[in-house]
């Protein structure tokens, strides 16, 4: 049986803005799509729903999952406060693609690095990235768990609010989501 879909209702600076879909890659990280598709339908009291793109760099990423503190030093994940990489299978080959921040290995869900920002506050929390181009100094290091498959459109059009040390230029909020 496939597993559903899940999808995030975007607001930019306080309008509707549109729907991303993703598809989650269940087959080859489980725990890692289980974890982000429970906190997208807030099954368990707490998610990604209210929370904001707190970090977005053009020609790299748009970041969320704080859905504690807004800024990136909150969230956790459905197994604690962080948890262990899955694995390394998926590659950060093109962009569109839906991964786990961290800081460090076996931290899901922190900060993602990019290679000329300086990284902002680490935490063990658990945050997301999507990527807006192909990624491979995070092979290895971040671990791939979904794609974009409605929105790039919108995914693109959150990137050009961003700057190049990550703060957004009009707030992005995830009003509403869940599964499809």
């Amino acid at each position: 049986m496939a597993t559903p879909n899940v999808y995030f209702e975007i607001n930019v600076a306080g309008k509707p803005a549109g729907r991303i879909t993703f598809r989650l890659f269940d087959d080859v990280v489980p725990k890692t799509a289980r974890n982000f598709r429970e906190l997208t339908t807030g099954q368990n009291g707490y998610g990604y729903k209210g929370s904001l793109f707190h970090r977005i760099i053009p020609q790299f990423m748009i970041q969320g999952g704080d859905f504690d503190k807004h800024n990136g030093t909150g969230g956790r994940s459905i197994y604690g406060q962080s948890f262990l990489d899955e694995n390394f299978r998926l590659k950060h080959e093109r962009p569109f693609l839906l991964s786990m921040a961290n800081s460090g290995p076996n931290t899901n869900g922190s900060q993602v690095r990019h290679p000329a920002v300086a990284c902002l506050a680490m935490s063990h929390t658990i945050q997301f990235f999507i990527t807006t181009i192909a990624t491979s100094w995070l092979d290895g290091k971040h671990c791939v768990f979904g794609e974009v498959v409605e929105g790039r459109e919108l995914v693109k059009q959150i990137e050009a609010l961003g700057s190049g040390h990550g703060a957004p230029k009009e707030t992005v909020v995830i009003t509403n989501c869940g599964t499809l």
